[in-house]
């Protein structure tokens, strides 16, 4: 596939979710899609338990791959936005999501909330690129 359709993982702050479902969608649906993530707000790093759990998890380090928290206006114009979730509020990314995945943001929980929540992520990627590999 050589024009592979962009997909966008937006949340607020770009620092949790959407930073490994940008990892997620890079390691197991490259192949199909590119993945980008961004926020309506930025933070200095990528949520560090995230970090610490998808390099544990799936031996990603995401830092050393070059994410970091970025606005929208950062990243290619998507052909698919995917919301992680609206529980913090939803950021306005100048048009209408094409999915919401009401993901809990797992920031300040337990490693056990973060696993269910990546184990989540994971799913959704994976159905994401079977739809798409159609």
């Amino acid at each position: 596939m050589t024009n592979k359709p962009k997909v966008a993982f937006i949340c607020v702050h770009n620092a949790c979710r959407s930073q490994i479902a940008e990892a997620l969608g890079r390691h197991l649906a490259g192949d199909v899609f590119a993945s980008y993530s961004a926020g309506s707000e930025v933070q200095p790093a990528i949520n560090q338990d995230a970090v610490r759990l998808m390099k544990d998890l799936y031996g990603i380090d995401m830092e050393a791959e070059g994410q970091y928290s970025k606005l929208i206006d950062q990243i290619p114009q998507a052909d698919i936005a995917i919301s992680m979730g609206c529980d913090v509020g939803c950021p306005y990314i100048g048009r209408d999501f094409d999915d919401n995945w009401n993901l809990e943001d797992p920031t300040g929980q337990s490693d056990e909330v973060f696993k269910q929540v990546i184990q989540q992520i994971e799913k959704k990627v994976l159905q994401l690129k079977e739809r798409l590999a159609k």
